[in-house]
C-alpha cells in the first residue's frame, strides 16, 4: 500500500484520457482542463510512473508498453469505482420483491395491517411484509442490525435511545368499551363512573402498565380498580363482552369490536388523553430508499383513518 499512498489517485482519471486519446488537447477536453493543465498532469503521472508514457513518433503519440499494459486495469479500477460511489438504485414498488419486517403494536396488527396491506398488494404485487410484536430486543438490537426495518404504532411517550429516529405517524381518541349488558356503562361516564367501574388494563410486552391513562389518573391523585391485565386487546374485549369490566383503548380497535362481539362503545371522561402513535427506525437506515417508501405508504394509509 506504500505505493498507493504516495500516489495521487485522480491522476487515473488523466491517464485513462490521454493513453485512450493519445492526444494531449483531446484528452483535456474529454476530462474539462485546460491544455496547460493536462500538459502538468503529464509530467507529473511520468514522475510518479518513472515512465514516459507518451512518446513522439511519426504517427503523433504513441503510448509506451507499461502504459498499454496499465489502461486496462485503470479502466477496470475506475469503473468500480464509479459504481462503488454512485447513488444507490431507488426503490421501484411495482418491481420488488423485498420482504419488509415490522415491529408493531397489538393495535397496528388488527386495525390497520389488514386493510393497508390489501390496498399496497395493488402498488407492489411483490413485496412481502413480515409483522413481529415489538419488545425492547427489536427496539434495540433487531432495529439496529437490520433485522426489523421499522416500529409501527409504539406510544410516543415510551422512552427510546435518542439516537433512534422517531415520526410522529397517528394520534388516536380513546374510548372505554362494555358488554351491551353492562348497565353500568352506557352513553357516556363521568370520572366518577369511570372510577367505581371494574378494568382490565392493557400493558405492553415489557410488562409496563404504565399507560397514559394512568398516567393521567396519577397526576390528579386517582387511579383505576383494574381487575385483570393483558397484552393482547382482542382478549380484553372477550373479557369485557362477559363481566362488568370495561376496558380503554383506541377508537378504531372498539369500533372493530362492536362488530365481533356484544360489545359498544362508550364515551369516557372529559380530559381522557389520546394516544399519539410513532414510527421508528434506526439512523443506518435512514436513506434506504425501501424504506422510505414503506414509511410513507404508511402515512398516506392512516390519512383515512
Amino acid at each position: 500500500m506504500s505505493a498507493l499512498r504516495q500516489f495521487d489517485l485522480n491522476l487515473l482519471i488523466i491517464f485513462e484520457a490521454l493513453i485512450s486519446e493519445c492526444h494531449v488537447s483531446r484528452a483535456a477536453e474529454k476530462v474539462f482542463l485546460s491544455q496547460s493543465a493536462m500538459s502538468h498532469a503529464l509530467n507529473r503521472l511520468r514522475t510518479q510512473l518513472d515512465d514516459p508514457l507518451l512518446v513522439k513518433t511519426e504517427n503523433g503519440l504513441t503510448p509506451t508498453p507499461r502504459a498499454l499494459a496499465m489502461l486496462p486495469d485503470v479502466r477496470q479500477a475506475l469503473s468500480l469505482v464509479e459504481r462503488t460511489i454512485s447513488p444507490a438504485e431507488s426503490f421501484q414498488a411495482s418491481l420488488s420483491d423485498r420482504t419488509f419486517r415490522i415491529a408493531s403494536t397489538d393495535f397496528f396488527e388488527t386495525v390497520v395491517f389488514p386493510e393497508w396491506f390489501s390496498q399496497l398488494q395493488l402498488s407492489a404485487p411483490n413485496v412481502r411484509v413480515e409483522i413481529d410484536l415489538i419488545s425492547e430486543e427489536s427496539a434495540l438490537l433487531r432495529l439496529e442490525k437490520g433485522e426489523i426495518d421499522l416500529i409501527v404504532g409504539m406510544d410516543k411517550e415510551q422512552k427510546l435511545p435518542s439516537h433512534l429516529i422517531v415520526q410522529d405517524w397517528l394520534t388516536e381518541k380513546q374510548v372505554c368499551l362494555a358488554s351491551i349488558q353492562n348497565q353500568n356503562a352506557k352513553g357516556s361516564l363521568s370520572l366518577e363512573a369511570y372510577l367505581a367501574l371494574p378494568h382490565i388494563r392493557f400493558f405492553d410486552l415489557e410488562g409496563k402498565t404504565d399507560s397514559n391513562v394512568d398516567r393521567w389518573l396519577a397526576d390528579q391523585t386517582l387511579e383505576r380498580n383494574h381487575i385483570a391485565s393483558t397484552t393482547n386487546y382482542m382478549a380484553a374485549a372477550r373479557i369485557v363482552a362477559n363481566t362488568e369490566a370495561i376496558i380503554t383503548l383506541p377508537y378504531h380497535m372498539a369500533k372493530l369490536f362492536t362488530q365481533m362481539m356484544p360489545v359498544s362503545i362508550v364515551t369516557p371522561p372529559d380530559g381522557l388523553p389520546a394516544i399519539d402513535m410513532t414510527l421508528v427506525q434506526h439512523p443506518l437506515y435512514a436513506k434506504d430508499s425501501g424504506i422510505i417508501w414503506l414509511k410513507q405508504a404508511l402515512c398516506e394509509h392512516v390519512q383515512s383513518l
